[in-house]
């Protein structure tokens, strides 16, 4: 991030065009000022200035600020790759995206504000700064860009010391830096001579290095501000598990998840290896280049050779990051690996949908072809060789064995820690009796992401079982943990609770309630403020945050049938289903506002109307079990049985596992 001027400004600012739906935005100067003339937040043409650009390569972004201290991304962006490779262009970074103005993606709506979506990572010792009185920005920063403090913390004592000593005190005082990392040098990768493989010694003993580095390189949520360096990741920021449309079923990136949610998934992470095994973190380049880089610890003479890798020496099929890093490109230019290291798997493709770095470069020939390629090199114990993604699909395709995989997978220590908490996500919809354990198992997890999405995960379970299981959180050293589980025992009635307990939980409220309030610019945090007012019964509070959120992000839809819940609560179903209505002249393929306005519908006993709306919901909500069985169950309420039986069985061939749907087809057929 830099102040636009002429030494930091790539892009043609000189008269420079670029027309994208109807819309003709001009890059021109006036006089030492870089001004952008394209379509603002009312429709209406307007100039702009450009107040700092964002990146260098392979492009640059240009950050527009306003009056009320939000700075928003340009939809624009500077392609700075070589003319002759397509560069040297102003082009579209949602090429295919119909974006009107309103729309959720235009440049001036708060998915492209720097404020919340960019800044925390690009700036050191960011302070957001927004007041929710005002409607304003106040952003703060020590620093604009990335410094030696966002990694190493408060570095005055380090400057006094090794200015006063020209750099020699470092042997006998130390640094004085607030945060050290373990220095490379001290780890060597032996080989193990029973398999070929190094081995760190000594093991790394500690994720300082890795939870640094993942406060910007994840896809994650802020929950604190100006947290020190050298606190676990999760104790600042909430990560996101191996969720769709993030990830594919085996881990494989998907959308725009910045390393860590990949890494950690990795072999080589479960060996010790860190980032800085690999990456210079000061000069932002690799140890070493190509097939030299895994060469360092990966003899050369084993796996640098077509025997290991089976394509022409120095070809492209020969790079190692080719087969075990394949790469997605992002923001229409930028490719970017994954970091999971894995070992191509075609077959897994076949199952899973997923891609294989085989198919990447092979792309006119099938998985099965690649399967089978990799079959002859390495034989059938690869293709036979079990992984936790068919777990994963199979619990989201509801499978009737999905519980017991996922149990599976609970009880496997070795399975990575993000594994486990995808896990732990996806089985309460498969809970019975003989999978309660594993929540509990995962609520002691070593891995606070696990503890957290343990604890999330008991939304949806009776408040004894809650307080079970979440009351010992409540202390937790890890703040994501606390506040989930504060939140999954606000509902619990403060007489109900020891006197030590209720202070912990109305502590961790109270810390996770000034999370949200950073965030008060955001339909979600003001949503989950509502959505905990109305655990407590606090109605009038819970309906004037879910308007505010309907005023920050008119488009947030989650909002509308939140709100509309609690008209239903207050028995208000003419309002229910006045918000419903307007939810859908937004989005009207939205499932989840047709399913309640379906069922608001039948509440108010106009049958035949809920019957669409529930229809539209099961047909366009076809990944959720719940919306074909209420269909069903208002088809058979109105006399249809038939049909009713038709919709069980097209929503049991997509989830052969719901019990729902299985018992109630069942209860249809055995009816005379």
């Amino acid at each position: 991030m830099q102040t636009a001027n002429e030494a930091s400004v790539k892009g043609d600012f000189n008269n420079a065009s670029h027309t994208r739906q109807g819309v003709t935005t001009r890059f021109f100067k006036r006089g030492s000022k870089y001004m952008i003339h394209t379509e603002g937040r009312d429709g209406e043409m307007a100039d702009f200035e450009v107040a700092y650009t964002f990146g260098v390569d392979p492009l640059q972004q240009y950050l527009v600020g306003f009056p009320d201290g939000r700075f928003q991304v340009m939809g624009l962006a500077w392609d700075d790759r070589p003319k002759q490779a397509g560069g040297k262009r102003w082009y579209s970074i949602y090429p295919d995206e119909l974006i009107p103005h309103g729309d959720v993606l235009h440049w001036t709506q708060p998915s492209q504000n720097w404020n919340h979506m960019c800044a925390e990572c690009h700036s050191t010792n960011l302070r957001k700064g927004y007041s929710a009185q005002t409607d304003t920005f106040e952003t703060r920063w020590s620093e604009l860009n990335v410094s030696c403090e966002a990694c190493h913390g408060p570095g005055s004592i380090h400057r006094t010391r090794m200015s006063r000593s020209k750099g020699k005190s470092a042997k006998t005082q130390g640094s004085g830096l607030t945060i050290s990392f373990p220095r490379i040098a001290e780890a060597t990768w032996p080989i193990d001579a029973s398999n070929g493989k190094p081995v760190r010694s000594p093991d790394r003993t500690e994720r300082l290095e890795v939870d640094t580095c993942a406060r910007c390189h994840s896809r994650r949520s802020t929950i604190a501000e100006g947290v020190a360096p050298g606190k676990p990741i999760q104790d600042s920021h909430r990560i996101a598990t191996l969720e769709p449309p993030l990830y594919f079923p085996d881990g494989q990136i998907r959308e725009e998840v910045y390393v860590y949610g990949s890494f950690v998934q990795s072999a080589m992470f479960a060996a010790g290896v860190t980032c800085s095994d690999c990456h210079n973190p000061h000069s932002g380049t690799l140890r070493a280049e190509g097939n030299n880089l895994c060469g360092r610890c990966h003899p050369a003479a084993r796996f640098d050779v077509p025997q290991h890798h089976h394509h022409r020496p120095k070809s492209a099929g020969a790079l190692c990051v080719e087969c075990h890093m394949p790469s997605r490109t992002y923001m229409g230019i930028d490719d970017r690996r994954d970091h999971s290291l894995r070992v191509p798997r075609p077959d897994l493709s076949l199952e899973l949908d997923s891609p294989n770095a085989c198919n990447g470069c092979h792309a006119s020939m099938t998985s099965n072809w690649a399967a089978n390629k990799i079959e002859g090199w390495f034989g059938k114990s690869r293709r036979k060789e079990p992984h936790w993604g068919s777990a994963i699909r199979a619990a989201r395709s509801g499978a009737v064995d999905a519980e017991t995989r996922l149990v599976e997978i609970l009880n496997d220590e070795d399975v990575p820690g993000i594994v486990r908490a995808t896990a732990i996500s996806l089985l309460p919809r498969f809970a019975s009796p003989q999978s309660l354990p594993a929540f509990a198992l995962a609520a002691r997890d070593a891995d606070p992401l696990v503890r957290t999405a343990a604890v999330a995960a008991l939304d949806q379970f009776p408040p004894d079982m809650r307080l079970a299981l979440a009351a010992g959180l409540l202390t937790d050293p890890v703040r994501s943990v606390r506040h989930e589980a504060a939140r999954v025992l606000a509902a619990v009635p403060a007489a109900e609770l020891a006197a030590d307990t209720r202070h912990q939980r109305d502590t961790a409220l109270t810390d996770y309630r000034e999370a949200q309030a950073r965030d008060a610019d955001r339909a979600e945090a003001h949503m989950r403020l509502g959505q905990l007012a109305l655990a407590q019964e606090q109605l009038e509070i819970a309906e004037i945050e879910y308007e505010l959120a309907r005023t920050r992000e008119p488009q947030f839809i989650p909002t509308y049938v939140n709100l509309a819940d609690l008209h239903r609560i207050r028995g208000a179903e003419q309002e229910s289903e006045q918000v419903l209505r307007a939810a859908l002249v937004i989005d009207k393929d939205n499932a989840d506002v047709r399913h309640a306005l379906g069922l608001a519908l039948v509440r108010m006993k106009r049958l035949d109307e809920a019957l669409v709306e529930l229809e539209q919901a099961a047909t366009r909500g076809s990944d959720n079990p719940r919306y074909p069985y209420v269909y069903a169950v208002a088809l058979h309420t109105t006399g249809n049985a038939a049909r009713a039986i038709a919709v069980l069985r097209k929503a049991l061939a997509d989830h052969p596992g719901d019990r729902d749907l299985r018992a109630f087809l069942s209860s249809l057929k055995a009816q005379p």
